[in-house]
């Protein structure tokens, strides 16, 4: 990979965080190879599926096939037997996953939360680490089916993939043109991955950076929890105004970990204020359901999270702008 550092940063947090990742970018940014380049690096198992129209459940959670076995006396017995599909993989790179319909999407669910998979009447456990890395191209939306919002909450970061500077592309123009593009060296073993993921949750947090990290969570939140409007002093205006449904507690957990996988990348003994703050955009962007107004008016995700933060930061007296 020519460049892209920010990228791979927040990958490898979700990498150590046992989070699923959603990339966003428009096609040729290298997201496929991006994805298949990390497994090789950390020795683990990388599956692809290429999401269409006419995919089914079962091309990408496996089925159950009669197969004809002669057992020792010579009789042919039939059996049931399981054949895993692509999902049993510790790298799973759904591509292009907006593009199937969501009953296909919802194969995904289970896999994503409980790492394992229910076909038929058996349940089947996937490989450890298990984690999604989807793909998603938000130019062309003919023939595509919006993600269920279940869905979404799953995906511990949503990470967009920008142009690459002029230096970086004609870089990339240089190498992948030649005849030796090279190899991926491989730096961890699948064992080392385990023990990093093992030691993220025990890394300490700070106590304010997790009270950041709920109130961040809770602004995003339009109603209180009897159903009335926030408005004025008591929560933002423009979460009020733009925002149909804010971020629930898992975007709180999310920020949370997702800091502790950031102090560990960066050698840090805990998680502070300065790793949340780090990762208010990729964790809760994604967690937010805008209202047709926003549309209408042309407000973004990162908007309003600008506006989230800058509440925040009145209230606790920090600066907590997002990046």
């Amino acid at each position: 990979m020519v460049g892209q550092e920010d990228v791979i940063d927040l990958m490898l947090v979700a990498l150590l965080a046992r989070g699923h990742a959603l990339l966003v970018g428009v096609p040729g940014l290298a997201k496929t190879l991006l994805v298949a380049s990390l497994a090789e690096a950390l020795d683990l198992s990388f599956g692809r599926v290429q999401f269409t129209p006419d995919l089914l459940p079962a091309d990408i959670t496996g089925t159950d096939v009669l197969q004809e076995e002669e057992d020792g006396t010579g009789q042919l017995r039939r059996r049931v037997r399981f054949l895993p599909g692509p999902i049993f993989c510790h790298l799973v790179l759904a591509d292009e996953i907006n593009r199937t319909p969501p009953k296909t999407q919802a194969a995904l669910l289970q896999a994503m939360q409980e790492r394992r998979v229910t076909v038929g009447t058996k349940t089947h456990v996937l490989p450890d680490p298990f984690q999604v890395f989807a793909t998603r191209n938000p130019i062309e939306q003919e023939g595509t089916y919006p993600l269920p919002e279940a869905q979404l909450d799953r995906f511990l970061l949503e990470i967009h993939i920008d142009y690459p500077s002029e230096g970086e592309e004609r870089e990339i123009a240089r190498k992948t043109t030649s005849a030796e593009i090279g190899s991926v060296p491989r730096v961890l073993l699948a064992d080392d991955v385990r023990a990093l993921q093992s030691l993220v949750p025990r890394i300490p947090v700070t106590d304010e950076a997790v009270e950041l990290a709920v109130a961040l969570g809770r602004a995003t939140r339009p109603v209180k929890s009897d159903g009335s409007k926030l408005k004025g002093a008591a929560g933002v205006p423009e979460v009020a105004e733009f925002v149909r449904f804010g971020a629930g507690p898992r975007g709180s957990q999310a920020l949370v970990l997702a800091a502790k996988a950031r102090a560990a990348l960066r050698g840090e003994a805990a998680a502070d204020v300065e790793d949340v703050r780090a990762l208010i955009v990729p964790v809760l962007r994604h967690r937010l359901v805008l209202s047709y107004r926003a549309e209408a008016d042309g407000i973004r995700d990162v908007d309003v999270l600008e506006r989230v933060a800058a509440h925040v930061a009145r209230r606790h007296g920090t600066e907590v702008a997002p990046r």
